[in-house]
């Protein structure tokens, strides 16, 4: 006999958008539930920032708004109501304090993610929130009064349903992408799912060479669509291509045209964006002057790692080890040029499966800004990473969590 349990606010999923869901929901006096298919809350939320969390970003809203390019319009709603400071505060309320980094980035004071779980659990069970582990939901039908969620031995009928499932990056951790078939049942659109914030595949080999050198400031810039795309931040060469933030946050644009296997796209890496090419150039005049018997190497020392110096003398057709007296005026224009424009190729991202973020999901078109309710089912609201919405790395997908998660909670909780 399959049990039935009645519930005012259902939510499916609880990750970071489920949990902020659930929370102001039930501060909203709503009887709420929560269904999750993993054995545990909160799982992926775990392995965000390297383990350490990186909450929100210490921005102005209308910036932050901006920052998120065509989704902002959709987002500035959410944003207003719940900024980031406003989730700074929320999180000290309930017992976290935070920290925020030279960059802007904000991260738990103890910079362990599993306390941002923790006083989200508490607070949940403050507010008397019924979980449902291991509960996989099998199909979710709209009936008179609301909805009807089937387990494989419960059914829930819920006054209203919010879909916080994510995406389907780090599948490892129970974003499998059922949110998208819930939605598409219930008559919404799904743009197709694409990998953002994730590695970069080139055509270069020569990466390979260069596996694990990072450098900590470089700027990368592309042309896509007419339109001149740059990121700045770390970057670390990989065995086929280039990850960490700037080359993540350049695949949030580049994902929508890849692959691009027959004919890839360009992109250039500025190594020492803090100087510009005359200033870089002069530098190593003087020090050929003072130093005319000391190795190429030795002068480039402080603009790349070694590594990369030799990769872009060959490429420059020198040796790193001719001493600077003896480097022809070509040569050295050349390796400047190199060092403020190194060309790569890229054919296409990592898998999804390997993604921070999916970028895609459900059409915001069909999703009332205010309220992050359907326009297409009354009832059924969208919170996180299952809506067609992502932005850049430093704290601004949870952002996005938090506050969609907020504002479909609250709002669900209305008669």
């Amino acid at each position: 006999m399959i049990e039935n349990i009645k519930t005012q606010v259902c939510i499916i999923g609880a990750g970071p958008s489920g949990l902020m869901a659930s929370i102001f929901a039930a501060r909203a006096g709503a009887s709420t539930i929560v269904m999750e298919t993993n054995t545990s809350l909160g799982r992926k939320l775990l392995l965000t920032g390297g383990k350490r969390c990186n909450l929100t970003h210490q921005i102005e809203s209308a910036h932050l708004i901006h920052l998120y390019d065509k989704m902002g319009k959709f987002l500035s709603c959410c944003i207003y109501e719940y900024s980031p400071q406003y989730i700074r505060n929320f999180f000290a309320q309930i017992g976290l304090n935070t920290t925020v980094e030279e960059d802007g980035c904000v991260f738990p004071a103890t910079y362990k993610a599993e306390d941002v779980k923790n006083v989200l659990i508490r607070e949940v069970q403050r507010l008397k929130v019924k979980f449902f582990y291991d509960k996989p939901v099998r199909e979710i039908v709209k009936v008179a009064g609301g909805f009807l969620i089937k387990t494989d031995k419960q059914q829930f009928l819920a006054e209203k349903i919010i879909i916080a499932t994510g995406g389907i990056s780090w599948p490892q951790t129970g974003s499998t992408g059922d949110g998208y078939r819930f939605a598409k049942n219930l008559g919404h659109s799904i743009v197709e799912p694409r990998a953002s914030l994730v590695p970069l595949v080139t055509s270069e080999k020569w990466t390979k060479e260069l596996a694990g050198t990072s450098i900590s400031n470089v700027s990368i810039s592309a042309n896509l669509n007419r339109k001149r795309i740059v990121t700045h931040g770390a970057i670390v060469f990989t065995n086929n291509g280039l990850g960490g933030p700037a080359a993540q946050d350049m695949s949030r644009y580049m994902t929508d045209f890849l692959p691009a296997e027959e004919k890839p796209l360009g992109i250039a890496l500025d190594l020492v964006p803090y100087l510009q090419q005359e200033e870089m150039e002069e530098q190593i005049i003087r020090f050929t002057n003072e130093n005319p018997k000391k190795k190429l190497e030795n002068a480039l020392a402080d603009f790349v790692p070694k590594r990369i110096a030799s990769i872009i003398c060959s490429f420059a057709g020198c040796d790193d080890d001719v001493p600077m007296g003896q480097l022809k005026k070509e040569i050295r224009q050349k390796i400047v040029r190199l060092i403020k424009a190194l060309p790569l190729s890229v054919l296409r991202t990592r898998p999804i499966e390997e993604a921070t973020v999916t970028r895609g999901g459900v059409n915001l078109a069909e999703i009332n800004p205010k309220t992050m309710e359907s326009k297409i089912c009354p009832g059924l609201f969208f919170a996180g990473e299952v809506i067609d919405a992502d932005g850049p790395c430093g704290g601004y997908n949870l952002q996005i969590c938090w506050s969609t998660g907020a504002l479909a909670g609250s709002c669900a909780a209305k008669k």
